[in-house]
């Protein structure tokens, strides 16, 4: 007897790890190779491509691919319809397929991706960003960093709990929902306790 949930019209491949407590619902796509954690939520529609690690309690919402050359660490959101890339130069005329054309992305623990928004391959979302709908990101994001606009760019930080940052003169926060102080300084934010 399984130990995770998946739906009678989801297709799960051969050499496929899930873990205990994780639901695959409604025609999703599981393919060969796959590893994902435990207590995971994969909406509709969802597809995972060979080969892609997700981490422990992670949501994927409906008619999300998670195409091949993916990494997404603990607890990563990613919000209905959101897009990832997984080749710089997708041409018809000059397929370019198998692992060694797909540029890897990987999304670090705790990083929230808004509905529609778009990730181009190759880059690094920093722990905890929060990267808001419609967003086309192109390059690598800080943890913390709160993201929006086309081509993406930084408009505040945000703490563990999604909380907007509002730093004191000499760089502190502190987050209400969780009580977690954060430091602004030399560009990037840190926690400190």
């Amino acid at each position: 007897m399984a130990d995770y949930n998946v739906h009678p019209t989801a297709v799960v491949d051969d050499n496929v790890d899930i873990g205990k407590g994780t639901s695959i619902w409604h025609f999703s796509h599981i393919q060969s190779g796959v590893r994902i954690g435990e207590k995971c939520t994969l909406g509709q529609n969802v597809n995972v491509a060979n080969n892609v690690v997700i981490g422990n309690f992670c949501k994927i919402q409906n008619n999300v691919s998670v195409y091949e050359g993916v990494t997404l660490e603990d607890y990563v959101f990613c919000g209905p319809s959101m897009v990832f890339t997984n080749i710089l130069l997708p041409k018809c005329k000059y397929p370019q397929r198998g692992v060694e054309f797909y540029a890897s992305t990987l999304v670090k623990e705790g990083a929230s991706i808004g509905a529609n928004a778009t990730i181009v391959c190759g880059i690094t979302l920093g722990r905890h960003c929060l990267i808001g709908a419609g967003t086309v990101v192109t390059k690598d994001v800080p943890d913390f960093a709160l993201l929006v606009g086309n081509p993406g760019r930084i408009t505040g930080w945000v703490s563990e709990a999604g909380i907007k940052l509002d730093f004191d003169k000499e760089g502190f926060a502190l987050c209400e929902r969780s009580g977690k102080k954060y430091k602004f300084e030399n560009g990037i934010v840190i926690e400190i306790n």
